[in-house]
């Protein structure tokens, strides 16, 4: 019998092993079956997935052109609509040493196109004339060269002092609603554009240096009539196709930044794989950004190198630098909160690394918490409410970062960093604080 069972054994095992490969083929034989009509489904029948993801492309796309002109719309609206923004950043300029220069070399050549120097001195009454040489000193061989650097110097004291400051601060007051008028065209006099040119007058710095020169004994600038010599700011031959576009990006203004953002939101939402789409987007973004300012530094070395030889290239410079600082630190803004959009959204996806980086975290804001119950520090009814609302709370503070960011009057990269980490630090407290109840013991939760 025993022989028996040892020849059914195999015999057995043998049906067994053919009735799985049989299986095995059919299972296969269907796998294949399905996977061949999955395919003529999708030629077919293009998935819906794709159509969206088609969509959401081309919306982000779309936000991510309308970045660089939002900035300027923005910054454009910006300037020109409100007075304390335009005055506080062309306040720096009255200090900025290639305007004084410039400023200064503008107001000599009004004055010496007025001093007659022959006619003057002959006309000087005999009383004067020894004040007056006094106050040339040595002239040496050019009468016309010594008067002119006295002139500059005299030029350049009144440019360096206070005076011209409030002047320049005070003017640029008045005028402020001048500018869109330069801009269109127009103007009030103290700001004009002639021939692709816009420039400042520096009349009343020229009425200080006339009465610096006569206190200084020079009495014959008292004759020279009222100056109204200009200061070029801006001269380019396409002024005028400049003009326009920032006519039509200063009516776009605060909404072309919201479509922006929209456009980009939208997209995000309509992908199938909103994590990394959101990731993607957010660094789109800020590339957009970061080649707006490119452009800036590279359009600045055009605009002064198509400049005329009479315009000081120095001060140009000076004022192109300044009047787009304030655009600069836009772009500065947008490239920071794209940078931190993307690695809060990389952190809080599935990844390995993202994954590891998180324990990490968690293991480190553990340690703290086990050496502060060493010590006796206890979070008491704090720690389980934390752990109960965590979800509700981590999504209030992420609220509360955006409305500051919002509410916050003009954000740099610096706000956008500082509030990302007062986010970080809180988001730790959380965690450090969001301590589960303990159990109780069975015997404890056993009646008496």
């Amino acid at each position: 019998m025993a022989d028996d069972a040892a020849r059914a054994g195999p015999s057995e095992l043998e049906r067994l092993r053919a009735r799985v490969a049989v299986l095995e083929a059919e299972r296969a034989e269907h796998t294949a079956r399905a996977e061949n009509a999955e395919r003529a489904l999708r030629a077919a029948h293009p998935p819906r997935h794709r159509l969206r993801s088609l969509a959401a492309a081309l919306l982000i796309v779309l936000g991510c052109v309308l970045a660089p002109l939002s900035l300027v719309a923005a910054w454009s609206a910006d300037l020109v609509g409100d007075t304390d923004r335009y005055v506080d950043t062309v306040a720096p300029l009255a200090k900025d040493r290639d305007v004084q220069n410039a400023a200064a070399d503008a107001v000599t050549g009004a004055v010496m196109h007025h001093l007659d120097l022959p006619a003057l001195l002959q006309s000087v009454a005999p009383a004067d004339r020894p004040l007056v040489t006094e106050a040339l000193g040595r002239l040496g061989p050019s009468l016309e060269s010594a008067v002119r650097s006295f002139v500059h110097d005299k030029a350049r004291a009144v440019v360096a002092s206070d005076a011209f400051e409030r002047i320049w601060t005070e003017a640029n007051r008045r005028i402020h609603g001048a500018v869109d008028e330069a801009l269109t065209g127009g103007g009030d006099g103290t700001v004009t554009l002639d021939d692709d040119t816009v420039s400042v007058d520096l009349g009343p710095v020229a009425e200080q240096v006339k009465r610096r020169l006569v206190d200084s004994g020079l009495t014959v600038a008292g004759r020279i009539p009222e100056l109204h010599t200009r200061l070029t700011v801006v001269e380019s031959e396409d002024i005028g196709k400049v003009r326009t576009y920032v006519r039509l990006l200063r009516l776009a203004g605060f909404w072309l930044p919201v479509l922006a953002v929209l456009l980009i939101a939208a997209g995000v939402l309509l992908a199938a794989h909103r994590r990394r789409t959101l990731i993607t987007a957010a660094l789109c973004f800020a590339f957009a950004a970061l080649v707006l300012g490119v452009a800036l530094t590279v359009f600045r070395g055009v605009y002064l190198d198509a400049l005329p030889s009479a315009v000081s290239r120095p001060a140009a410079g000076s004022v192109y630098d300044t009047l787009i600082r304030h655009l600069r630190a836009g772009v500065r803004t947008v490239v920071a909160l794209g940078v931190v959009i993307a690695t809060a959204a990389w952190l809080s996806g599935p990844g390995r690394w993202a994954g590891g980086a998180r324990q990490i975290w968690h293991s480190g804001i553990g340690a703290a918490r086990g050496t502060a119950d060493r010590l006796g520090l206890r979070t008491g009814p704090v720690g389980p409410f934390a752990h109960r609302f965590r979800t509700w709370i981590t999504w209030l503070l992420v609220a509360g970062a955006v409305v500051a960011y919002a509410l916050w009057p003009y954000p740099t990269g610096w706000v956008v960093a500082g509030l990302a980490l007062a986010l970080l630090f809180a988001l730790s407290l959380v965690d450090f604080l969001a301590e589960e109840a303990p159990h109780p013991h069975p015997r404890e939760r056993t009646a008496p």
